[in-house]
């Protein structure tokens, strides 16, 4: 990838939009930008709505990309990920998160682990 953290994070986001279409997905949208936050990629797998958050890290410290999708990460997405479900009108789809963890200096040698269904909104979170 490269030096330029916005450079590498967007490297990052292609090699996973890459990785989702060779999987069959469809890409609905990509950097949706809301005042509290953005979702990285919006896909469809068959009829679900799958809401991805991309994570690249260059190495394994502080435990790498793995680490990086806190619980504090995984409300803020939820949040958005409603406000794009309710502005899209999609209240009917079954949606999911997965999370594609990307790791390595540069997009020939990294690692991409892509990790389906990666967390579940509470069950008593009514706005959902």
């Amino acid at each position: 990838m490269t030096s330029d953290p916005h450079v590498f994070g967007k490297a990052a986001e292609i090699a996973a939009e890459e990785h989702l279409c060779r999987k069959g997905y469809r890409i609905l949208d990509r950097n949706v930008r809301y005042p509290n936050g953005e979702l990285d990629i919006v896909a469809r797998d068959h009829e679900t709505v799958v809401f991805v958050e991309v994570k690249a890290r260059r190495s394994d410290e502080f435990g790498g990309a793995y680490y990086a999708v806190t619980r504090q990460k995984t409300k803020k997405l939820t949040n958005l990920a409603l406000q794009y479900v309710r502005q899209h009108h999609l209240q009917d789809c079954p949606c999911r998160f997965d999370v594609i963890l990307l790791q390595g200096e540069s997009h020939s040698s990294c690692t991409l682990d892509h990790i389906e269904n990666a967390f579940e909104v509470p069950g008593n979170d009514s706005r959902w």
